[in-house]
């Protein structure tokens, strides 16, 4: 167990051992994934082996819910999807936005025989303010009506300079955005007590894309907000690529992501 008396942020490597070191205070782990523990606040953390083995089961592997939170998030136009913005890298445009993305992933596993709910509410529209209370009713009638196991809040990252920051990396000759999962914890107050499975599940997946497809997922974040990810034991966020990243990389990243869930789930 390891105090935080400010906060922090700790950074684990792929594949060897890593320390997290806080308040001269060092503690060694090992994973087969990588980790980002971000903004820590104050309190005790207690960082277990155990944490980090994905041994959960996927009761359903045939129903996926997809929705978004930001559904306006947008990317660099390109020749091929160029667009007039109607924000800081945002459009309601769907044919522009995480929409699409959503769309061509829950192509690719319908084409895999998933049955792939996606909903395309603006939750971030006209109001950013209220995103999170919006889309949880949006997650919640989803698996109300379709109880799933893996439910798959789709983001653009926001992270670095918007011009400048698109992480890719080449799979057969193309360029495809790198994902990253975001998983939320309780660390914020709000009732999360089985957080450990989204974490244990997005191991699960982002393990097999390594194998698949080294460099796919940049390093798993845990944040202390809950993300609505208690609806469900599979419940995560995925940030595809990032502002300066074009749509089409993004598209291609789908196609990795359905053959990865296709394995996960045989």
């Amino acid at each position: 167990k390891v105090t935080v008396t400010k906060e922090c942020t700790g950074y684990i490597t792929n594949n060897q051992k890593f320390k997290i070191t806080l308040n001269n205070l060092t503690k060694e782990f090992s994973c087969n994934t990588s980790y980002t523990w971000d903004n820590l606040t104050p309190g005790d953390y207690t960082l277990t082996e155990e944490m980090l083995v994905p041994d959960v089961d996927i009761s359903n592997k045939k129903d996926i819910i997809i929705y978004h939170t930001h559904t306006c998030e947008s990317y660099t136009p390109s020749e091929a999807y160029n667009y007039t913005m109607t924000g800081n890298y945002r459009t309601t445009d769907a044919n522009y936005n995480v929409i699409r993305v959503g769309t061509e992933l829950t192509n690719y596993l319908a084409q895999k025989g998933f049955n792939v709910i996606h909903d395309g509410s603006y939750n971030d529209y006209p109001s950013y303010s209220g995103s999170y209370d919006r889309s949880l009713e949006v997650a919640s009638r989803l698996i109300d009506e379709t109880p799933s196991d893996i439910v798959l809040d789709i983001h653009r990252d926001a992270v670095g300079n918007g011009d400048t920051y698109g992480p890719t990396i080449m799979i057969d000759g193309n360029r495809v955005a790198q994902m990253m999962f975001v998983i939320g914890t309780d660390g914020g107050g709000l009732e999360h007590p089985n957080w450990n499975q989204n974490l244990k599940i997005a191991i699960k997946i982002q393990e097999k894309a390594n194998q698949m497809y080294p460099g796919l997922f940049r390093s798993i974040v845990l944040r202390n907000s809950r993300y609505n990810q208690h609806v469900a034991k599979g419940a995560s966020i995925i940030e595809v690529g990032a502002t300066a990243n074009t749509l089409e990389e993004c598209l291609l990243s789908m196609q990795c992501l359905a053959n990865v869930l296709e394995e996960v789930c045989k």
